[in-house]
């Protein structure tokens, strides 16, 4: 008999007896997880396969999506074990959420519309003006009730993120209607 076994012999809590045979539960939407997974690796090595190698590179640009991708499918088998084996995620003992509580689909209408709309105006107002909307916009849908603070916030992360990838990494935003201006 182990150190660690109790007198009766493994299976029950005070060791006695023969091992439990419980059913295994297992959580068939894992499984579903665990295929997508898979199916977006291998896609990802199959069209890895088209980008061109440059003369000299030693890494090139197949390298990342390769990693990429073989680390997907090697997630995937390990997800599909450990569903088969029962494994299911807990929940965070920390958390305050009551799950039996239905969801908010105003609060979810709210954001898909503010994001709808920025989508709509960012060609023809520009990313400084529709990212201070959709900033602000998010937050009366959270539900911030102060819009001066929200709209000067926006301001200043859109205007401060125009200039961060226009100027700083030389990725095109467009600017709208301040076009000139910034």
């Amino acid at each position: 008999m182990a150190a660690t076994e109790a007198p009766g012999g493994p299976g029950t809590p005070d060791g006695s007896g023969p091992p439990r045979t419980e059913p295994v539960e297992v959580d068939r939407a894992q499984y579903v997880l665990a295929a997508v997974l898979a199916l977006v690796g291998l896609w990802t090595l199959i069209d890895a396969r088209g980008l061109t190698v440059g003369f000299g590179d030693p890494v090139g640009p197949r390298v990342f999506p390769y990693v990429i991708g073989t680390t997907m499918i090697v997630l995937a088998v390990i997800l599909a074990v450990a569903t088969s084996r029962g494994d299911v995620a807990q929940g965070e003992e920390g958390e305050d959420i009551d799950l039996t509580t239905p969801p908010d689909w105003m609060t979810v209408g709210k954001l898909v519309g503010i994001l709808v709309l920025n989508m709509a105006l960012v060609n023809v107002l520009g990313w400084a003006v529709t990212g201070a909307l959709l900033f602000a916009g998010c937050a009366w849908a959270l539900g911030s009730r102060t819009l001066l603070r929200d709209l000067l916030v926006g301001v200043a992360l859109s205007v401060g993120s125009w200039y961060f990838f226009y100027v700083g990494l030389d990725v095109p935003i467009p600017p709208g209607i301040l076009d000139g201006v910034l």
